[in-house]
């Protein structure tokens, strides 16, 4: 079965909302687009956190497939990232597009879900998921992530998409690889670490105080 490999770029409070650029993407008001672009280091390796899609096929939610779709066709052919994107197999995860214009592009149908888990058992190269936010929630309540390429960015932005929503599921993550950019960017890959395990360095024996304390903050609703 191949995998499927998530790549973003993400604030420190987590927001993976127009990195690029002020028009990537303003839903909601959104004013803070571009965040990631004074922390740029042409050091910065795009095509081993598969950001460029090499040796891989693409899995893009509606939004960000128009915004590549507007995009890398219209590039010169001479810019290797371009010739890989526009030469990518690409599926698209969208209720409302009926037609797709980028080449080699496939709208998937029905349950999205059920749709990727048919992808991954179909033989081929791993699957590669660049932005797409809403997407991401979708594959990672299902466990279908298979590793994490994040780029935290040393910025706070304290609104926008968040790279896990408030329904994304409890798990836990381990790290594989990570170095940091001369900007300060930490460069991370994470695989799934199965679930939480929960411990306490609360002593055995709590004082009456304590336990006030405990029973109080479970009544409050913040």
């Amino acid at each position: 079965m191949r995998r499927l490999i998530v790549s973003a770029f993400a604030s420190l409070d987590g927001i993976m909302q127009a990195p690029g650029g002020p028009e990537e993407d303003p839903t909601g008001g959104f004013t803070l687009g571009g965040w990631m672009f004074n922390y740029w280091d042409e050091a910065m390796d795009l095509s081993t956190s598969g950001f460029d899609g090499k040796d891989r096929e693409l899995l893009l939610g509606r939004r960000t497939y128009e915004i590549f779709e507007a995009h890398w066709p219209y590039q010169p052919d001479e810019d290797p990232m371009a010739r890989r994107l526009n030469a990518a197999k690409k599926y698209v995860a969208s209720r409302t597009l009926t037609r797709l214009h980028w080449n080699n592009s496939t709208l998937l149908h029905g349950d999205v879900a059920s749709a990727i888990i048919a992808l991954k058992a179909q033989p081929g190269p791993d699957l590669q998921v660049i932005g797409s936010g809403n997407l991401i929630q979708t594959l990672q309540a299902a466990s279908l992530i298979d590793e994490y390429n994040l780029w935290t960015f040393p910025v706070v932005l304290g609104r926008g998409k968040r790279l896990f929503g408030e329904t994304a599921r409890p798990c836990a993550l381990r790290l594989v690889r990570s170095q940091v950019s001369t900007t300060g960017v930490v460069m991370s890959t994470y695989v799934p670490g199965g679930d939480i395990r929960a411990g306490s360095f609360a002593s055995a024996e709590p004082s009456e105080k304590e336990l006030a304390r405990r029973k109080k903050m479970a009544n409050e609703r913040r």
